[in-house]
């Protein structure tokens, strides 16, 4: 793999799209994971072993928490993750055990500041929409990188896109770059949340965007 994507989801619109088990989401971008592009499932043998991110547990309750299923004791999403991701992030010597991989998620979570960033920029839940190209705008000037923005597409009768995931981009030396697909890369980055049928894709860059503050 090339390169890691660093998901934040927006937990209202992550119950939106899953209207079956989230109660008062988080009103904050939360992590969704780190991912290596072009891989995933690397090591099946190397079990979560939830000890082992003792030390992390207030941190990763509070920005990575299982937006679905919010009983505490749950460890299934970053179990999957683990599974899914980590173990193929693992080839990096920063992140080759589950208290790095996960530690460093954390702090990169707080290096990149998403929630900070859209603030200053005066983006904030709503029920006005905005214009995509100002949301681009807006980041591309903080972060200096072009990311990737995701949204779900307006259902019938609607006709705003829903903001609802921001990837941001690393290469191994863990710096920003940007998050243009380069010729050929396949995008295993589908949500994997398995929504119902509602997922997410790349934002439209001429549809008003609805930045929810609560789940409708």
């Amino acid at each position: 793999w090339n390169k890691l994507y660093f998901a934040h989801h927006w937990p209202v619109t992550v119950c939106k799209m899953n209207a079956n088990d989230c109660h008062d989401p988080p009103k904050y971008w939360t992590i969704h994971g780190l991912w290596p592009d072009r891989a995933e499932d690397c090591n099946r043998t190397w079990h979560f072993n939830v000890t082992e991110i003792k030390d992390l547990m207030a941190d990763m309750r509070h920005y990575w928490p299982d937006v679905l299923h919010s009983s505490l004791n749950r460890t299934q999403f970053w179990k999957h993750e683990w599974y899914k991701h980590g173990t193929c992030a693992a080839t990096l010597e920063v992140l080759n055990s589950q208290k790095k991989y996960f530690g460093k998620a954390l702090e990169l979570y707080q290096h990149v500041d998403l929630n900070g960033c859209l603030l200053k920029a005066e983006i904030k839940p709503s029920s006005s929409y905005y214009k995509m190209t100002a949301i681009k705008e807006a980041l591309t000037r903080f972060y200096g990188v072009t990311l990737k923005i995701q949204c779900l597409p307006p259902e019938e009768g609607e006709k705003a896109q829903t903001i609802g995931q921001i990837e941001f981009c690393f290469t191994k030396e863990l710096q920003l770059v940007n998050c243009t697909a380069l010729e050929g890369e396949s995008n295993p980055m589908q949500a994997h949340l398995k929504p119902g049928t509602l997922e997410l894709s790349v934002c439209n860059d001429t549809l008003p965007t609805y930045y929810p503050s609560e789940v409708q």
